[in-house]
């Protein structure tokens, strides 16, 4: 009997060692899944405001911001500085409303992986008043760098409470 309870004394310790090792490992996955955590998703402006056409390309600075998640996005600068080297998922949208009837009118931008273009739109048709166009890309990306929206020369956007021009991005998975 003393060999029967010994012996179940040594199974039970050794399940609960297990358990705790198990329960361990899962608490340090849902750590590091919260801390990689980067998501944000901003528009442009809240107020109607129109941007260019400018005689060089610039960055734009998106201010609404909708989510935030790890603050890599920057609301002063318009950068968002990858925190973590990964797979990431990146949108834009980009909108312009030419004003009136006839008026000519340039919708372009591109987003930029330190100052270098990911990919652009371009969407120039005098046949409307407004143009529109939407880029969604994966990128493989490194800890540090900087990825902007760049409004390209001779080209504008237009926006307003509605938030027709958006910048978005998120880390699909890590890849350190």
């Amino acid at each position: 009997m003393q060999k029967k309870k010994w012996e179940l004394e040594q199974y039970l310790n050794s399940s609960m060692n297990t358990l705790e090792d198990l329960l361990a490992r899962a608490q340090n996955t849902l750590r590091n899944i919260r801390d990689n955590r980067v998501a944000f998703s901003v528009g442009l402006t809240d107020r109607r405001r129109c941007i260019g056409p400018l005689r060089t390309a610039t960055n734009l600075v998106y201010q609404r911001i909708f989510i935030n998640i790890g603050e890599a996005y920057n609301s002063s600068t318009g950068v968002f500085t990858v925190p973590r080297s990964g797979v990431y998922n990146l949108a834009f949208t980009v909108f312009s409303d030419a004003g009136s009837p006839g008026a000519s009118l340039a919708v372009c931008a591109s987003i930029r992986k330190n100052g270098v273009a990911l990919t652009a739109l371009r969407e120039i048709y005098g046949q409307d008043q407004e143009d529109q166009a939407t880029a969604v890309l994966l990128a493989q990306l490194s800890a540090g760098d900087r990825i902007t929206i760049g409004l390209q020369a001779g080209c504008w956007i237009c926006d307003d409470q509605n938030h027709y021009n958006t910048f978005s991005g998120f880390l699909l998975y890590a890849t350190e």
